[in-house]
Order: C-alpha cells, then structure tokens, then sequence
C-alpha cells in the first residue's frame, strides 16, 4: 500500500516498529525512525495529510492523534478490545442480538484441561491478543476432546513465559466459515462491504497448521443481508469509539444462523491486497471518503477477487530464517508484464545491489491476486500470476478457492443468504 502510494506521486513515509523487519522495502520506501517527529509535515499537508496504523495494538495512540485534530485512518481503542479481548468481542455481538458460542477464558492450563475432560467435547483453542501467534491455535477433531487435552498438556509443560497464558476455547461450530468486512469513517460504514473465504490452513486440503491465511476469494456482491446481520448492528459502538478504518468480522453461517468468531480491527493480511484488485479507486481516494465524510459509495467491480501467499521457509515459523531463505533472489519469467505486476502485492521484500531479494523476519513474499467473474476463473488468473514469481524453494496452496467453488456458495445461496 505505501509503496504504491508513493509510485502515484503521494509523498509518504513509514515507521517500522520492529528491529526484525527494519530491512522489508529496504532501498523501496523512505523510512523515519521517529513517526511522531514527522507530525508537523503531517499537520501541514492538512486535509492531505494522514497518518496510516496497521496493527490492532495502537489504538490509544490513534485516539489521542484525532483528539490533537489529525486524520487517522486504522482503529481505535475499542477495536483493539474487540479482536485481542475475544470474550469481549461475543459479548458485544451478544449484546448486539446475535447468537454467539459457548466461549470460555482461561490463564491456566490446567483449569483449561479439567474442564475440557469434564465437559467431553470438541472445542477451539484461541490465544487472547492481537498479536498473538496464530499457529497456537487449534481446532478440537476428536468427540471427547482427547486431543485438546493432549495439546494442553503440552503447552503446560512448554510454558516458560513470566505472564500468565491467556486463550478461550470456544465450542466448535460446523457450517461454512465467511468474512464479512467493510470500512468505517468513524461515523458510518461505506458501501458495499465485502465477503471473503479465508483458507487459513497452511497446507492443500485444509491440512497443517493454522497460519493466519495462505489464500483469500474476496467478493463485494451480495453482502447486504449478511452485513446487515453483523457489523451493521454495531455502528453506534463503533461511532462512540471513534473508529475509522477497516473492520472485519469472521463467522459461521448454518441452518441455525450466524455465529460470528472473531474481529480483525485492522487492513488484514492478505485481504486489503486482494481487495485492492476489486477497488475502482485508490487507496488514497478512499482515504479522502474515510476522511470527508461525505460520501458513502464504495467504487468496486463487480465478480471475484482471489489471492494466493507466496512464502519461503520456514513460514510460518521464523526460526531459521536468517540461514534458510532470507536474501534469496526473486525474478520474473519474461512474460511479466506492467498488469501483472499490479496484481502481484510483495511483502516482505528488499531491493539490495538492483536486485529483489527477500527480507524480513519470517518469509511472506507477497501475495498473487487475480479477478474474474467466477471464484473458478479469478482463482485461474491468480496462479498464472503465481507461476511467474521465480524464488527457491518458492511455496504455496494450490487449492485456493476450490472449497467456495464446491459447495460453498451453493448453500449460502440455499440458506438465503445471497442472491
């Protein structure tokens, strides 16, 4: 988004939180090392001038930026709590007229497994925080949940952090698992919002662990009913709160209902890239709209977005990366074209000597897209872009979008949830 921003002719300037990922755009971006001594060049663009967070971990500081009077486009305090705080999150659903699963918080392991052998069913372990690691997570197989007692008796004894742990398991819910997400300008959400099938699982098949998504089909037709079901209900929080930016809710939809799951209060990775594909606009447009407050309509085309993550070892993991991956080349066939460059959003890249490498801290090279007026031919189009990225040991899912195709927007036609 900030580089492409820049290629426009925005000026623009990023802060890099993390020492590990210092080097990512090294030779592509300008970078400051000290965001909020550039607040008056920000002040002094004006209704130009913005100030972009990317995490659900600043919310404070966004706050106190909009009561000194500058535009900030991210979250807030409360979106923070909505994702990190995930009992939090149910109830204000719950409050809000949706049903919500059976959601228990534990700090301690132990508490956790006797309650899972009392209870003798399946159930899903989720880590409280918004930057918590993703790959902890798991979704309970066996009825008895012999399996999540198992796993717990091994973080148990794997524990050495001073805090204590801090995860829910949540009672596990069969349907088809949708996004719903659109962006709110601190007053009201801006039309249309999107739906998404996440593909959250590292390996083809739903197989491996959870990694926070290796593949994405975004949408933004047919989302009123289910927007309107769920974030909709939750625009007078939002607007107490002062949130402006793009908010996400995950969910479960059956014959019994919805069943959110999570929030992202965040752009989330990869889906603003994917949804990027299906914008008429750019990020900067949509900036002003957030801002102005004076124009509600979302410019998109209409059909489907699909994204593929490309990645190196040891994603999801970063152990080892320094020795296995980072530095590795990334070239081009020669057919990669302007057009196709535009659909390929890279990530955790460097330019060093002219040449493109990877960078880093953990192998996200960046993300294929592809548009199409079926999941079946943007799918198609997002690997023609995929087979042209040329990096060792190069890896992604081939499946992306197999799962919506087969069923899954058949039964939410069905269940009358789009048209």
């Amino acid at each position: 988004m900030y580089y492409r921003l820049a290629g426009s002719g925005h000026e623009v300037k990023v802060s890099i939180a993390s020492p590990r990922t210092a080097d990512v755009y090294g030779g592509m971006i300008d970078v400051t090392h000290d965001w909020q001594a550039e607040l008056g060049w920000i002040r002094d663009a004006g209704k130009d001038g913005f100030v972009v967070f990317e995490s659900a971990t600043m919310g404070g500081l966004q706050d106190d930026l909009r009561r000194d009077g500058f535009q900030v486009i991210g979250g807030s305090s409360y979106g923070d709590r909505l994702e990190a705080d995930r009992e939090f999150g149910q109830a204000v659903l719950r409050d809000a007229g949706l049903c919500t699963a059976k959601s228990h918080r534990f700090t301690d392991f132990k508490r956790a497994i006797e309650f899972v052998r009392s209870s003798s069913a399946r159930f899903v372990l989720k880590s409280n925080g918004a930057d918590s690691l993703r790959t902890r997570n798991y979704v309970g197989e066996l009825e008895d949940g012999r399996d999540m007692i198992a796993l717990l008796t091994l973080h148990a004894a794997q524990w050495r952090d001073n805090a204590a742990p801090d995860f829910v398991l949540m009672e596990r819910v069969e349907g088809i698992e949708v996004g719903v997400g659109a962006y709110f300008n601190g007053e009201a959400f801006l039309q249309p919002a999107c739906l998404d099938g996440e593909h959250k699982r590292f390996f083809a098949g739903d197989l491996g662990e959870l990694t926070g998504e290796m593949g994405t089909i975004v949408t933004y037709e047919g989302s009123r009913r289910i927007f309107d079901g769920t974030l909709a209900l939750i625009a007078g929080e939002l607007r107490e709160s002062g949130y402006c930016g793009y908010i996400n809710l995950n969910l479960i939809i059956n014959e019994e209902g919805l069943w959110p799951l999570e929030f992202t209060s965040r752009f989330g990775y990869p889906g603003f890239a994917i949804c990027e594909s299906l914008h008429r606009e750019s990020w900067a447009d949509i900036f002003r709209k957030l801002a102005s407050k004076t124009d509600l309509a979302l410019l998109t085309n209409d059909g489907f977005a699909a994204g593929v993550v490309l990645t190196v070892p040891p994603f999801p993991y970063t152990h080892g990366y320094d020795e296995l991956s980072k530095g590795a080349p990334i070239l081009f066939r020669s057919d990669m074209n302007d057009e196709d460059m535009q659909g390929l959003h890279l990530a955790e890249v460097a330019m060093i000597d002219a040449q493109l490498v990877t960078s880093g801290m953990l192998g996200y090279v960046g993300v294929a897209t592809g548009i199409g007026s079926t999941v079946e031919a943007a799918s198609a189009n997002a690997y023609r872009l995929a087979r042209k990225v040329i990096v060792p040991n190069l890896r992604y899912r081939n499946d992306i979008g197999q799962r919506v195709c087969q069923g899954g927007l058949e039964r939410l036609a069905s269940l009358g949830y789009i048209g």
